[in-house]
């Protein structure tokens, strides 16, 4: 085995590779309300916050009851601390509204991406995901993908 490759166990198995990009999804916990319009916008905005510092960002997509990231983490910092600090901080914004107490599914998967054509499928997917969900909605607010990377969904 490599020496740049690192697992470990939770609940599911998580493999990590320094400078990997990674596919990953958390999912509100079992019996919560879906997530209101306000608090998409809230998930948004802290998924995007520490974009270009703590890691880089390709694509994200925040649903009624799940996210979707594309990322590569800077090798400075683990992927599970990046998700451990979008799902901490999203929480305590949210238990600031209507919500209170533990949100999000206390696991995530993640997926390392295997090369090019892997890429465009998992972008592929995070961009269509409401579009599939909801047929025949035109606009989803809470799907993004970096510019340079329109041309390939």
């Amino acid at each position: 085995m490599c020496d740049d490759v690192h697992r470990y166990r939770r609940s599911l198995p998580h493999w990590r590779v320094d400078g990997a990009v990674y596919f990953v999804t958390w999912r509100l916990c079992s019996g919560e309300e879906p997530l209101t319009v306000v608090e998409r916008d809230q998930v948004a905005q802290v998924i995007r916050y520490f974009d270009g510092e703590r890691f880089e960002l390709f694509a994200y997509v925040v649903m009624n009851d799940h996210v979707h990231v594309l990322v590569r983490p800077r090798r400075t910092l683990a992927l599970e601390r990046v998700v451990h600090s979008w799902k901490s901080y999203s929480t305590a914004v949210l238990n600031c509204g209507a919500r209170s107490g533990k949100v999000w599914q206390g696991e995530y998967y993640d997926h390392i991406i295997r090369g090019d054509e892997d890429f465009n499928q998992k972008l592929g997917y995070i961009m269509a995901n409401p579009f599939r969900r909801w047929p025949g909605i035109d606009h989803y607010p809470w799907v993004w993908c970096r510019d340079d990377l329109k041309d390939s969904t």
